[in-house]
């Protein structure tokens, strides 16, 4: 586990989604100058260009070709920008002074989450305990976390409370929809709540070559059980696809659980962590450099990871939220 602990930290250097300082100026503005770094630093270190089937440089022959020595910062910015999205991956930014480029994968499936019909009709008196919303469902039968951010840090203390409320219920839902990732030492921290022994959960390679597919030994990726209070009974999480980064990280690693069900929609994906540098003209950039993988060796957690139960929100009626109310019938 320190191993891909250290692994895991060395790369999350960059990875959190909160502001990019801009170092002084390294040297060159010329436009294309600074677009051949960009494509070369991504040609040598980005994670994903084989399961993407993406041509990097047919890319290249695509966007180059827009640019000449007397192109402005703007246009320079959207051609970068443009290029990067190429590759499809909210892990992938070009942070310059004026704008931030993303590439916004929730937008391609619709909602599944709104706070108001749980706020209104199914815990209007929540506890607040640090991150976690919380509190009973089903007559006490059922407990009930939302956590909207891996971002949002949480002590021992806090957790302990809420599994002690629950300890007498007959299962524990998690949403986990639309929170779109943070400190990835936070999964372990959460997920180690939910096992009373290490569980082998998955293993990370990290991109260590010139060729697309030159990649590290696997790291295994283990959850240690918690030295205190834990939650062993069924537990019900649910995701949608703008469960991110580290909630994809989560959700996979849940697999590995015999007493978690994912339940929504397919995860956003955001399986590679991020690592980054610095333009000739003194932009920043990030893109993955590793991926994430499941004890079979299967890496889908950049497309996503599956539920094993699928079900939508019906925006027809705010009175109900389905993706709850299915859970709540699944630990009954």
């Amino acid at each position: 586990m320190k191993n891909i602990l250290f692994v895991l930290c060395t790369i999350f250097v960059l990875s959190s989604c909160e502001k990019v300082l801009l170092k002084p100026n390294m040297g060159s503005k010329d436009p294309l100058k600074n677009f051949d770094y960009l494509w070369e630093e991504v040609d040598k270190k980005y994670s994903y260009f084989e399961l993407k089937n993406i041509d990097w440089n047919q890319v290249k022959e695509t966007y180059r070709s827009q640019l000449n020595s007397n192109s402005s910062e703007e246009e320079l910015f959207n051609v970068l920008a443009n290029m990067l999205n190429e590759l499809r991956d909210d892990h992938t930014n070009l942070i310059s002074p004026f704008n931030i480029s993303q590439y916004n994968i929730m937008l391609t499936s619709p909602a599944n989450y709104y706070q108001r019909t749980i706020d209104e009709y199914y815990l209007p008196q929540p506890w607040i305990t640090g991150p976690f919303n919380n509190g009973f469902l089903d007559n006490n039968q059922i407990g009930y976390i939302r956590y909207g951010s891996f971002l949002s840090s949480f002590t021992d203390e806090q957790l302990d409370l809420i599994l002690n409320r629950f300890k007498d219920t007959k299962g524990l839902i998690l949403d986990l929809r639309a929170n779109g990732g943070g400190n990835i030492f936070n999964v372990p921290k959460l997920l180690g709540r939910f096992t009373d022994s290490t569980i082998l959960a998955g293993y990370t390679i990290t991109r260590n070559g010139p060729d697309h597919n030159s990649f590290s030994d696997r790291e295994d990726f283990k959850i240690t059980p918690y030295d205190g209070v834990r939650y062993s009974k069924k537990i019900i999480v649910l995701i949608d696809r703008g469960s991110y980064s580290a909630t994809t990280f989560f959700s996979l690693l849940t697999k590995a659980f015999p007493n978690i069900t994912l339940m929504g929609d397919t995860t956003g994906g955001g399986g590679g962590l991020p690592n980054g540098g610095q333009l000739p003209n003194g932009w920043t950039y990030r893109f993955s450099i590793s991926q994430l993988l499941d004890l079979n060796g299967n890496n889908y957690a950049e497309d996503g990871v599956a539920p094993e139960i699928f079900e939508s929100f019906n925006w027809s009626d705010l009175t109900k939220d389905e993706i709850l109310d299915r859970a709540i019938l699944e630990l009954q």
